[in-house]
């Protein structure tokens, strides 16, 4: 049920964010905004959800993930509705940076919400598994908004039937009915929830006293925390570049038509659930058996960017558009197969201050994300398409390089807890 409950927050995160994606040129034509100006709320938006990682996750550290993640929720999801009251480009860009700032803390306080609940033999799956939430919401979202047809069946969708600024609206009820069932189920150890046995909690090896003291001298000094937030750095300007700018390569560089552009465009994200869910259950499974954490994760993570780097290079080259696609989906399955790994090391290195350790890192990573934008437009401008793409090859060798600095076995503090 904890699982199940982040998962669905995780999908809400990136649903939200998806609607501006799908709506962006009704937007537009509506409130007369124009390319750069959108450009900058979208940049708006990173930077507010970069820069407010760490204080997020201090949050979730500091009051417990049951409240903060309430309160987090509660946030965005006002934001998301105030949306629909947005009348020029100023108004959409100070929404959206309130809105980032809202949702920064999200991925960390919700790893800090597993922390307690899931054994180091779950947590690579765990995390794969909420991650697999994410791309499957973005992949929803466009199908809710604009509708489908499908075998004579169809749906009009939200933005037809009801306009952009009630998806919005509706979105925002979403989230807000989301944070009420999570702050009436879930409770931040086992202990205190009603629905826990004895035997459960044994099995999970909770028990121990929680400590609101969040030591930032020891996490700031840890070296592999650094290591590990360079090499999130790397995958995040990675992921950008397929969610963002995938679909204007497709158009643009292989002169797919719109129809099929989105046909084609939301391959790679399905097979990056695929990822998801077999990187994170491949690491687990390959602790269980060795019960070796370094084994399990750096290398089954390792494999991943391997595989990732290696397989856009004939992507890139492939003559014809069907062939490209298929390897691009190699390579964002392997891509997405290290996401789950990389959000299980701060569990299995910070324990109970797995919240403010994932901050630090997701905060760095979400600076590439952001960063991709400047940096794809520029290369694909100056260069080619083809460009943007072999930089993501460079990255991914380069995380697999950082990946072999990363040890699983070294704890943040001394009490973090058990891991």
């Amino acid at each position: 049920m904890v699982l199940g409950l982040t998962v669905i927050a995780y999908m809400i995160t990136y649903m939200d964010r998806q609607i501006l994606a799908v709506a962006r040129p009704l937007i537009r034509d509506e409130l007369g905004i124009s390319l750069v100006m959108m450009g900058y709320i979208t940049f708006g938006f990173r930077i507010s959800y970069a820069l407010f990682q760490i204080p997020g996750g201090w949050l979730g550290d500091r009051i417990g993930a049951r409240r903060a993640l309430t309160l987090i929720v509660t946030w965005w999801s006002a934001f998301t509705a105030f949306t629909a009251l947005a009348w020029n480009g100023v108004s959409m860009l100070v929404i959206q940076v309130l809105f980032g700032f809202g949702e920064a803390g999200a991925f960390p306080v919700a790893t800090r919400s597993l922390s307690r609940w899931m054994r180091p033999t779950e947590r690579g799956f765990a995390q794969g598994v909420t991650h697999a939430g994410s791309r499957m919401g973005s992949a929803l979202t466009p199908t809710i908004l604009l509708g489908f047809t499908l075998v004579g069946i169809g749906f009009r969708g939200v933005i037809p039937a009801y306009g952009w600024r009630m998806a919005f609206v509706l979105f925002g009820v979403a989230g807000a009915v989301w944070a009420a069932v999570w702050f009436l189920y879930y409770r931040d150890t086992p202990e205190e929830h009603s629905g826990v046995n004895a035997a459960e909690r044994e099995l999970i090896g909770s028990g121990r006293k929680r400590s609101s003291h969040v030591p930032w001298r020891e996490i700031l000094s840890h070296g592999n925390l650094w290591i590990l937030a360079v090499m999130y750095f790397c995958y995040n300007f990675n992921l950008n570049v397929y969610q963002d700018w995938f679909p204007t390569y497709l158009h643009d560089a292989r002169g797919m038509t719109l129809a099929k552009m989105g046909i084609y465009a939301s391959l790679p994200l399905l097979a990056g659930v695929l990822g998801d869910l077999a990187g994170g259950w491949t690491s687990d499974q390959v602790l269980r058996i060795t019960g070796k954490v370094n084994l399990a994760r750096r290398w089954v993570a390792i494999a991943g960017f391997v595989l990732s780097g290696a397989a856009t290079i004939p992507a890139v080259l492939a003559h014809d558009p069907r062939v490209s696609v298929a390897f691009y989906c190699v390579a964002f399955f392997a891509l997405e197969w290290t996401v789950g790994i990389s959000w299980a090391v701060p569990l299995d290195i910070g324990g109970d201050f797995a919240g403010s350790v994932s901050a630090v890192m997701n905060s760095l990573g979400n600076l590439g994300g952001a960063l991709s934008a400047l940096v794809v437009t520029y290369l694909a401008a100056r260069f080619s398409w083809s460009m943007p793409f072999y930089l993501t090859s460079a990255l991914c060798v380069i995380a697999a390089l950082l990946f072999l600095k990363i040890d699983a076995t070294r704890k943040i503090a001394r009490n973090a807890g058990a891991a």
